[in-house]
């Protein structure tokens, strides 16, 4: 496995095409497949361990995999700051996102997923590694994207690791809920963000998409929207062409 930062490139008026251009095509689908040929044990009872800690996961729900570890080292280790802030994690699963927010001192943790037993799962989770601590909100929530939020409210970040993959790579309704919805769940994503304007003045999304999905068509319509991104990461892995990337996007010119 390699991994190595960009440049932090910007999506200003003059260079958002050279940048979208930058960014790799769709994998084909004989490599999407290839890539994630690997069995799903969804269905089984399982753990995990992140940063010393270990996560029970339970049937139905998802472990994170290197796509979504990319955001917890990130939130981990600061360089997404959630310290006083308010913070949303959209697709908590096994909370990992929530947790780290929660010893990082976030002031407000919206934890949401479409999947009622992952947020269930989560909330355990948080309860037993986090607790009650003075000046957090910890608030669980079941919601498709943002339709069950509270209205109004606007965060200070919001992450996203979306099952955007663009060919669909199992016939299991768990697999596909988690894996391959397509592109559509991202640029709702969007749309949901800025119809409802849940961005604080200076807030920020973190996203994560590779090539296995269609991540010029994502990163444009979000371009189209109003959001200005930058890559923060690009992590690639030996023995396949597959490139994930992070992006920060915003509401404003803030960088």
């Amino acid at each position: 496995m390699t991994d190595r930062l960009a440049t932090g490139v910007s999506f200003d008026r003059i260079n958002r095409q050279a940048v979208l251009d930058e960014l790799p095509a769709t994998l084909p689908r004989d490599e999407i497949l290839a890539i994630n040929s690997t069995k799903s044990d969804v269905h089984t009872h399982r753990s995990y361990t992140y940063n010393g800690w270990t996560f029970d996961v339970p049937p139905g729900v998802f472990a994170p995999g290197d796509t979504s570890r990319i955001i917890h080292d990130r939130l981990l280790d600061g360089t997404i700051p959630l310290a006083g802030r308010r913070y949303a994690v959209v697709g908590a699963g096994l909370g990992v996102e929530a947790v780290i927010a929660g010893l990082k001192g976030a002031g407000e943790v919206i934890a949401s997923d479409v999947h009622s037993a992952s947020v269930a799962t989560a909330t355990a989770h948080y309860r037993r590694l986090v607790g009650d601590r003075p000046g957090t909100l910890f608030r669980p929530l079941v919601s498709d994207l943002f339709e069950g939020f509270p209205h109004p409210v606007r965060f200070d970040v919001v992450t996203f690791n979306p099952p955007a993959v663009s060919t669909k790579t199992s016939d299991d309704p768990a697999v596909i809920r988690n894996v391959c919805t397509g592109a559509g769940i991202v640029t709702r994503f969007f749309d949901q963000l800025a119809e409802r304007d849940l961005l604080a003045p200076d807030g920020e999304v973190h996203l994560v998409v590779s090539n296995t999905s269609e991540i010029r068509a994502i990163v444009a319509h979000a371009i189209g929207l109003g959001f200005h991104p930058t890559i923060t990461h690009r992590q690639t892995w030996e023995g396949d062409n597959c490139q994930a990337f992070l992006f920060r996007l915003c509401r404003s010119d803030t960088r």
